[in-house]
């Protein structure tokens, strides 16, 4: 017989409170308790209350294991959400139990709450294992699956954002703060009728006036540098899409760049042949866009190529191109070079910069981070119980992904306005599944894949390779805590479902891809989490976080082109180059989607942030807390060099990335 202190804390924020009647059921390794009113004088469970109860039990319950809350109606009170933080218990003896929650409990019903432990840990109680199977198939039934197109990842069985949950949806925060945004930007697009002139451009600085109060140093310098060849190599290396060039050590053969056509651009004491031995010849190849059915915009057809470009890494450590060539092969693709006419030159590296916008918005960034993000949040709410050490790790990594793929679904990917359309994108999509490899996500592997691993400059390279060795150190960390040996990684049932049915839904079970279908040892475990962390926060900083900044001005990120390409020199001018681009709605409406995905609307979780504090064990707080430190000093080291850049390199600073891909 004694007496069992109960503390309840309630999230302190908006609407967090409840009017409804809560009581407890603690359960302990012998008894457990009756169920209890939790009660005091006045209004209870109040945003940001940390409120203590007395629970007298006529028995000794042993350990707590497992706490119930039930959330029931209270006189007239109508149905409410609650959002609860934590339980706290402290035993007659002075033992404490923290019992992490950090959801929203909706409507009325009973909720099971669980310290830390791993499936094998409950092998001996029944009870324990029930529990965690109750909650999982309570988990699947709500979050299911559903095909969004052949050949691309499985998502979310939802297809509206309101049928969404409390614990999957945005805050009221950043809601409004992102509706907010959205909507005056439209505004001013409309008072300015941008977006009903289906006109071309007059002049190019015209384009200046879609957003000109949302001007950045670095939207000023695109506009003023954007047809030097010097800063269109620079973003193959630091732009938005930091990750298509491969070193070349033979021309492709469908490629037919000759020594004389580059011997002016490579310079009199060397040549093609030297450089290519050397290592200082780059390829960008946009084979995946060929056979993409193009669009219909304003009435009228759009096209789309896949070209190849050639580059050069000077002496002065400066990437330039060299050659471009419009398709793949055919009589009628000619290679353009720097010596080429203005326009000629001007247009074709425009080509490529639409080739890129393309292959960034459907392949990198839609599918490689939105919706295989979704893939893995499913699978971790499918498989992972709260109480499981790698669902208190992960689950900070999906906050808001549901939320924003839904709105990407829905209304923010314009395909109206892009070349490709919706089916184009979808057929693009799914080629790019088709030849998705697991080592191309795992940054290390890829920086030695593509040959890159010692070109200069490169600071997408050197700041994702620091962000990713911090993810590492911290996962290893997490995993070597919780599993002693390979045998343990291999015995967890439950994370062996979790990475089969990633496999299965989210990698459609391509063998080929390299992607593991079950994980066997704590290295395999190690590298698979960093890199499920790394791509939904870093990567998609990366591709996501400068397309306003390189893109609001439209000829450096073009969404779409409105003639063919050119099939001879010579036949490019200023007037031919503005009917070729995409035209005024076409340039607003996707602007205005740039402006606000770019632009956190407030509520975010900068990497390495978990003020829900899920784990309870001083070993993993210790790891948290290194974790920050390194990405902190990780932050420094970039501000301090970025003093001494012209254009400063900061969407990989651990302050600008999110925790998880939310907008």
């Amino acid at each position: 017989m004694g007496t069992y202190k109960v503390r309840v804390a309630t999230g302190n924020f908006l609407l967090a409170g409840t009017f409804s009647s809560i009581s407890i059921t603690l359960v302990g390794t012998h008894e457990e308790s009756d169920k209890k009113p939790l009660d005091n004088c006045g209004k209870d469970f109040n945003p940001g209350a940390v409120e203590e109860f007395k629970l007298c039990s006529r028995r000794w319950l042993g350990d707590i294991v497992l706490v119930r809350l039930h959330k029931e109606p209270y006189s007239f009170y109508p149905t409410d959400n609650w959002y609860c933080s934590f339980v706290e218990v402290v035993s007659p003896h002075g033992q404490s139990y923290r019992f992490p929650c950090y959801q929203w409990i909706e409507g009325y019903c009973t909720l099971e709450l669980r310290e830390g432990q791993l499936v094998c840990d409950d092998a001996d109680s029944p009870l324990l294992l029930e529990q965690r199977q109750a909650e999982l198939t309570h988990r699947r039934e709500c979050y299911g699956w559903k095909e969004y197109a052949a050949g691309l990842p499985r998502c979310l069985a939802v297809d509206n954002i309101i049928d969404l949950d409390c614990n999957t949806m945005y805050s009221f925060t950043k809601s409004t703060n992102f509706l907010l945004r959205g909507g005056n930007a439209q505004v001013e697009l409309r008072l300015k009728g941008f977006l009903s002139c289906t006109n071309s451009w007059a002049k190019l600085d015209d384009i200046n006036k879609v957003f000109c109060f949302n001007k950045t140093p670095i939207t000023e310098y695109v506009r003023a540098h954007w047809r030097e060849d010097t800063f269109f190599g620079y973003q193959f290396l630091n732009g938005v899409h930091p990750m298509v060039i491969r070193r070349c050590t033979e021309l492709p053969c469908n490629f037919p760049v000759t020594p004389a056509m580059v011997a002016s651009s490579l310079g009199e004491s060397t040549s093609l042949q030297d450089e290519l031995e050397k290592g200082n010849i780059f390829l960008a190849d946009y084979k995946i866009l060929e056979g993409v059915p193009a669009n219909t915009i304003n009435g009228y057809q759009q096209y789309i190529a896949a070209p190849l470009c050639l580059l050069h890494l000077q002496p002065s450590g400066e990437l330039v191109p060299v050659a471009i060539q419009l398709s793949q092969s055919g009589p009628d693709s000619p290679i353009f070079l720097p010596s080429d006419s203005e326009w000629d030159w001007i247009l074709a590296k425009t080509w490529v910069r639409y080739a890129e916008f393309l292959v960034h918005e459907s392949v990198s960034h839609l599918l490689l981070t939105h919706l295989i993000d979704e893939a893995f949040t499913l699978a971790t709410l499918h498989q992972l119980p709260m109480c499981h050490p790698l669902f208190k790790l992960l689950l900070p990594h999906t906050r808001y992904t549901l939320h924003i793929n839904r709105l990407k679904a829905l209304s923010l990917v314009p395909s109206q306005a892009m070349g490709s359309g919706l089916e184009g994108t979808k057929v693009l999509m799914a080629k790019g599944m088709s030849c998705l490899t697991y080592s191309s996500l795992c940054f290390p592997d890829d920086i030695q894949e593509r040959g890159v691993d010692c070109i200069p400059n490169y600071y997408y390279r050197d700041d994702g390779l620091k962000i990713w060795s911090a993810i590492e150190s911290f996962v290893s960390g997490i995993v070597r805590h919780y599993y002693r040996s390979d045998a343990h990684v291999l015995a967890d049932c439950e994370l062996q479902a979790w990475a089969d049915e990633i496999f299965r839904e989210g990698f459609l079970g391509n063998e080929v891809s390299g992607f593991p279908s079950s994980l066997r040892s704590i290295p395999e475990l190690i590298k698979y989490l960093t890199m499920w962390i790394y791509c939904c926060s870093a990567r998609h900083a990366a591709l996501n976080n400068g397309q306003y900044e390189l893109g609001a001005w439209m000829p450096n990120f073009p969404a779409t082109m409105r003639n063919p390409p050119p099939q001879a020199k010579g036949t490019t001018s200023l007037e031919s180059y503005l009917d070729t681009i995409p035209e005024v709605n076409s340039t607003s409406t996707i602007l205005f989607t740039l402006w606000v995905i770019c632009c956190e609307p407030g509520d975010s979780r900068s990497l390495g942030t978990y003020p829900d504090e899920h784990f309870t064990e001083e070993e993993p707080k210790r790891l948290i807390a290194a974790f920050q430190g390194r990405l902190a000093q990780i932050s420094q080291e970039i501000q301090e060099r970025n003093k001494s850049l012209p254009i400063p390199y900061r969407y990989l600073d651990p302050h600008q990335i999110e925790n998880s891909t939310s907008i």
